[in-house]
């Protein structure tokens, strides 16, 4: 078993006078045929989007696409009917289904800065649909946001239409740990703080780990805290 660590400044950069995009795998022109997912995961895309800005109306098919903010406040809207404001605590997930056109725009007086993922659905062709929820992180635990595992169906925030997949929040104080789960495949991103993985060390804010065959690893927090996002795969 080998840990894959990523840092932060190493990812594809998208940037425009509005839009500052890190990319932990191939998106859009960026390509590299080494970096096209792990797992089930597809797309873990880190952005800062400027007030009063925003993606226009766009397609996507039959993704799982799950979006979890840090700062700020996002509005959705989609072609289904749908509309939300998602901020920090607040679990969104958008089924793409048959096919869905969405819009995601800043209409705040701060740059909103969350982490947007993708996976694919275990079905094709399912119908579009939309769901958010309030998530409480005071535990200090792993807890399911976005999952469609057997495992966290009864306590995940919002669910996906993929049986072999679930990302996990933790809010961690300093010096707090957390065991990570024992899947095929695991993906540790550090969304706020710093944190050290048994057997990778430290890892700063927006670093993340590929951990394949994973065997519960501990996470501590460092001396300011950490927020980590923890995606657990089975194929």
């Amino acid at each position: 078993m080998s840990i894959d660590v990523r840092r932060a400044a190493d990812r594809f950069r998208t940037t425009e006078d509005w839009l500052e995009s890190r990319h932990s795998f191939s998106f859009g022109p960026y390509y590299d045929p080494r970096n096209v997912g792990f797992g089930a995961l597809l797309v873990h895309n880190d952005e800062v989007v400027a007030p009063g800005t925003g993606f226009g109306s766009h397609p996507h098919q039959d993704l799982e696409i799950v979006t979890w903010v840090l700062r700020g406040a996002l509005t959705h809207e989609d072609s289904e009917g749908h509309r939300g404001v998602v901020h920090p605590g607040l679990a969104q997930r958008m089924s793409a289904g048959s096919g869905v056109r969405h819009a995601e725009r800043n209409d705040g007086g701060e740059p909103v800065h969350y982490i947007q993922m993708w996976v694919r659905p275990d079905e094709l062709d399912l119908p579009p649909s939309y769901q958010q929820a309030e998530v409480d992180l005071s535990s200090g635990e792993l807890v399911p946001v976005a999952s469609g595992l057997a495992k966290h169906a009864a306590t995940t925030a919002v669910r996906i239409n993929q049986r072999d997949a679930g990302m996990s929040v933790a809010r961690l104080k300093p010096g707090t740990a957390v065991q990570l789960p024992v899947a095929p495949y695991v993906h540790l991103f550090v969304a706020l703080g710093s944190v050290t993985l048994e057997g990778a060390g430290e890892l700063g804010e927006a670093d993340a780990a590929r951990i394949p065959v994973a065997d519960g690893q501990r996470v501590t927090a460092g001396p300011d805290g950490a927020e980590i996002l923890v995606w657990e795969m089975r194929s």
